[in-house]
């Protein structure tokens, strides 16, 4: 799956397994050397990922953020009442799980952002977020991980994850990607429109590209199943995340 707590922050599978330390370790290792070798530019002064950068498409990522977490909302709340419990392609999540899932990512995002430590959050976003009210948990939450993606500079900060220190924008794009595969994932389980916004595509596409081996190596994402050779983009990105995104039946 997306590393499902893209963040790697507390980085699970879409099967719901955690990544173990040496996993973490090799993913780490990957975006330090993508991340030098794009720093030495004049071009590249802002520390922007390498595989990021080779898309043109690529929007802000901020804004990429933002459109990506208005999906997502717009699914969580045409979940009926009755779809909660629904299997999710994350197989061991059901609907609540997952978007349980996104709002920790959510609450995890406004401290980690403002320079906190993983330590410092220790257990605060642990256990059910949602409460007797999952769609304004995911509106309450949402709207603060935004602001903190939009605060200034906040691209740009170093950002202390668990597995070492990153600029903003990597973590917003871990985020970004995590919300993105997750509106597909929510999408399907609760039979709502599955076409995910072609820029958006692209633009995880290009990021992830450089990446999508080390993270399966590390166990970070499921196996990448076998897809026609005509198959669309969206198809390949899912693919990609470990998702067989045949049509729904």
């Amino acid at each position: 799956m997306v590393p499902a707590r893209h963040t790697m922050a507390r980085r699970e599978t879409g099967q719901g397994d955690e990544l173990d330390g040496d996993g973490a370790d090799r993913v780490r290792d990957h975006l330090a050397t993508d991340l030098d070798a794009g720093s030495a530019s004049e071009e590249n002064t802002g520390r922007t990922p390498a595989c990021l950068r080779k898309d043109p498409m690529t929007t802000d990522t901020r804004d990429l953020y933002r459109r990506a977490s208005d999906a997502f909302g717009a699914n969580v709340h045409r979940v009926r009442a009755d779809q909660w419990g629904q299997p999710t392609p994350c197989t061991e999540w059901d609907v609540r799980t997952l978007v349980n899932h996104v709002v920790g990512e959510n609450r995890w995002a406004v401290p980690l952002f403002a320079g906190g430590t993983v330590d410092e959050v220790g257990d605060r976003f642990d256990g059910d977020l949602l409460g007797d009210d999952p769609v304004t948990a995911w509106d309450d939450s949402a709207r603060e991980a935004l602001a903190a993606v939009d605060e200034p500079g906040a691209m740009d900060r170093t950002v202390h994850l668990s597995f070492g220190d990153f600029p903003g924008r990597e973590y917003a794009m871990q985020l970004f990607a995590d919300l993105l595969v997750h509106g597909w994932d929510l999408a399907r389980a609760t039979a709502q429109k599955e076409l995910l916004e072609p820029e958006l595509v692209a633009a995880c596409a290009g990021w992830f590209a450089d990446m999508a081996q080390p993270y399966r190596d590390a166990g970070a994402v499921a196996q990448r199943p076998s897809v026609p050779g005509d198959a669309d983009a969206q198809t390949v990105l899912l693919a990609d995340f470990g998702r067989a995104a045949v049509p729904a039946t």
